[in-house]
């Protein structure tokens, strides 16, 4: 199509229409550059990221696999109740018995549960 014809039924129509949306499209390329240069600057602000050779890498003895253990709880005292400033670091000492707990035989397992758990 001819852009000569949509420019002459544009103008025919309204020259204050061809102007508004005139103005319109240098408002929001203005808006559009704006936005990126805001961003831009915004980007170089921030911190850089890390290097590859800044990157945590894994121990020479290989991945860290997680243990289990038993462990012994903290006495609480003389039946008192502690504050949280006499509170001491949570999970005691390790266990002299290793073993894992198990439930006892015809136990339902779980805290008030009712039933004889068969």
């Amino acid at each position: 199509m001819n852009t000569i014809a949509y420019t002459t039924t544009a103008a025919s129509g309204s020259v204050w229409g061809m102007v508004t949306i005139v103005v319109g499209g240098v408002l929001i390329t203005a808006a559009l550059i704006w936005a990126v240069q805001y961003g831009i600057r915004v980007r170089r602000s921030e911190a850089r990221r890390p290097r590859t050779g800044n990157q945590p890498t894994l121990p020479e003895s290989g991945p860290v696999h997680e243990t289990h253990e038993q462990r012994e709880p903290n006495e609480m005292g003389d039946g008192e109740r502690l504050n949280p400033h006499e509170l001491r670091p949570t999970g005691g000492s390790p266990s002299g018995d290793q073993r894992r707990p198990r439930w006892s035989r015809g136990s339902s397992g779980s805290f008030g549960g009712g039933g004889p758990g068969t």
